[in-house]
């Protein structure tokens, strides 16, 4: 879910696919995912284990408050997650 590209939802990156669907194996149940592109972290969404209503960030362990839309788009159309940016 990086650059949007028209016509296209609900697209993994190809180089998170692997990732994606072995964590989907293992019992995740991921939501968004973005390699990040070399100017973001790389990001999972995945849904709480514990509560059918919390998500978070499988890397940074953080968790995002809110069921969709996780991703916000900067000005040069890349997407990232605002709860994940370390904070200057």
């Amino acid at each position: 879910m990086c650059r949007k590209q028209k016509g296209l939802h609900n697209r993994i990156d190809k180089c998170m696919k692997l990732l994606i669907k072995m964590l989907n194996r293992k019992g995740f149940d991921t939501k968004a995912s973005c390699c990040g592109h070399s100017k973001y972290p790389m990001t999972i969404v995945v849904k709480s284990f514990t509560s059918d209503n919390n998500y978070y960030e499988l890397l940074s362990r953080k968790t995002i408050p809110r069921s969709r839309k996780f991703y916000v788009k900067d000005k040069q159309g890349y997407y990232y997650i605002p709860e994940v940016m370390e904070k200057k």
